[in-house]
């Protein structure tokens, strides 16, 4: 994922923390069978070249270079492509990994076919200038492929509030909205992806959503985030560090139904 936070506000979820990387293979068995299914819908195949925004870990990048091939061109970028710099070796020299703020920096030189952001524009300050440089970016007929979370539509990680536990979970996930809120992050940003495709000019507009309940990978993602965000939790007074430490432990026991915010996709083609 990348940002164009404020320096005062910064990102919620920094990508240099040690959890980022558990973050990326939840995030990755949770959604990469979602984005795939679009990729492949939309085409893309060999020769092709592809622009992965805000890559953030290396599986989609090197999703897309198998499909492109070695005729093709994938190139990767973020503004922290530690994680994502695995993707050029396991791709053959297919993927190109740039550090790249989308809302700021230039797109990189050259068309592109497919120009993809997985959730990436909710976190950015500057939506509307990001989505024109990726727009920008396509050739003519080329495809955006944009997936973001909408925590407004579903705001609960146990839609199932059934017990203290459950309880205390949507307590703390509605902590996480407000960290994420003050953060500049939009939290309504994903329902309105198809009106801002069309727009913008795209053609061929089309989306779906997708949220999964009671995966293993929810679970590992939820303890990843509030390992990650804790510090951030006690100091706005949202959590003791006490009642961090029961809501771990009632993840770690994976009797907790846990959910996501639903991902929206949506995507459309460039006259």
């Amino acid at each position: 994922m990348t940002a164009s936070d404020s320096s005062e506000r910064g990102y919620l979820l920094d990508n240099k923390q040690s959890e980022a990387g558990i973050r990326f293979g939840a995030l990755s068995e949770l959604f990469d069978p979602v984005t795939f299914r679009h990729v492949d819908r939309l085409g893309t195949g060999a020769g092709m070249r592809c622009w992965e925004v805000g890559a953030g870990g290396p599986s989609v990048a090197v999703g897309l270079a198998e499909r492109v091939g070695s005729g093709g061109a994938v190139v990767a970028t973020d503004i922290e492509v530690s994680w994502a710099a695995d993707a050029a070796d396991a791709a053959g020299g297919v993927v190109q990994v740039l550090r790249h703020d989308v809302a700021a920096d230039p797109p990189p030189p050259g068309a592109f076919d497919l120009v993809h952001a997985r959730l990436v524009l909710v976190h950015v300050g500057d939506r509307a200038e990001a989505l024109r440089r990726m727009i920008g970016a396509l050739r003519p007929g080329g495809w955006l492929l944009l997936e973001d979370a909408d925590p407004g539509l579903q705001p609960l990680l146990c839609p199932d509030e059934s017990g203290p536990e459950q309880r205390l979970a949507n307590r703390l996930r509605t902590g996480f909205r407000e960290l994420m809120a003050a953060c500049g992050a939009d939290l309504a940003y994903g329902r309105t992806l198809p009106r801002l495709l069309r727009e913008a000019g795209l053609a061929d507009v089309e989306a779906d959503a997708y949220f999964p309940i009671t995966s293993p990978a929810c679970t590992v993602l939820e303890a990843a985030t509030v390992r990650q965000i804790r510090g951030r939790l006690v100091a706005a007074g949202l959590a003791t560090d006490a009642e961090i430490d029961t809501h771990l432990g009632n993840v770690a026991t994976g009797r907790l139904d846990l959910a996501t915010a639903p991902l929206v996709s949506a995507w459309g083609r460039k006259p």
